[in-house]
């Protein structure tokens, strides 16, 4: 049995893809994220989302860990598994608890974020975890969530940013170049963009350290 971990980035994927733990990487699409996954065969003993993540809560800064206990879009909500999520609090005492929204386009400015969380109260969003709820719910496996924040909810991601990711979950750097030649002034913030995900990067690799082995998943 294992545990399969749904990603945005290739990057994450590397990093929580250990013993025990099947990853996949959506590249910020959900339709082919769920093709993805509705193809994979063999006995998974659950889904966990995992990953960077934007924080809707102001009171969220910049590596922190949120453990979700619901999933939420616009119109669905998914459980996860209580007992795993008991375990990955044992694991990682220092994380949040709350709910985790599943967007299908990024969330980029700050305003945005506010009225997300104004109206939802989920304290931090990403763009696969809805995908991962569905795939959880179709076979009928535990559910948990695990996010690291990347940018703060005052933060507005640079238009290099928003066109970085490629379809596979890697990085496009023909447009993140070309965004810049356009417009080099955004320099600066893409900077901190990095710098901000380098953290959260650092601290995801941590989690999975401290989880062990099927990210505390195997055997619930």
């Amino acid at each position: 049995m294992t545990v399969l971990a749904v990603t945005g980035l290739t990057k994450e994927a590397g990093i929580v893809g250990v013993a025990g733990v099947i990853a996949v990487a959506g590249g910020g699409d959900s339709v082919g994220l769920a093709a993805k996954l509705n193809a994979l065969h063999g006995d998974i003993s659950g889904v966990i989302s995992i990953g960077l993540a934007g924080a809707l809560s102001p009171h969220l800064k910049v590596g922190d860990v949120l453990i979700a206990d619901q999933i939420i879009t616009g119109a669905e909500s998914w459980d996860c598994h209580e007992g795993w999520r008991v375990r990955l609090m044992s694991r990682l005492a220092h994380a949040h608890q709350g709910q985790l929204f599943g967007s299908d386009v990024i969330i980029e400015n700050a305003q945005t974020k506010s009225g997300l969380y104004d109206a939802t109260g989920a304290l931090a969003v990403d763009m696969e975890s809805q995908v991962a709820a569905r795939f959880a719910t179709l076979r009928n496996v535990p559910l948990a969530g695990l996010r690291v924040i990347s940018d703060d909810a005052s933060h507005v991601l640079p238009p290099a940013a928003m066109v970085a990711m490629k379809p596979d979950g890697g990085i496009a750097i023909d447009r993140v170049l070309g965004s810049l030649l356009r417009r080099p002034l955004q320099v600066p913030a893409l900077i901190r963009t990095a710098r901000a995900s380098n953290k959260a990067f650092a601290e995801l690799l941590r989690c999975r350290d401290l989880c062990g082995v099927g990210i505390a998943g195997l055997d619930l």
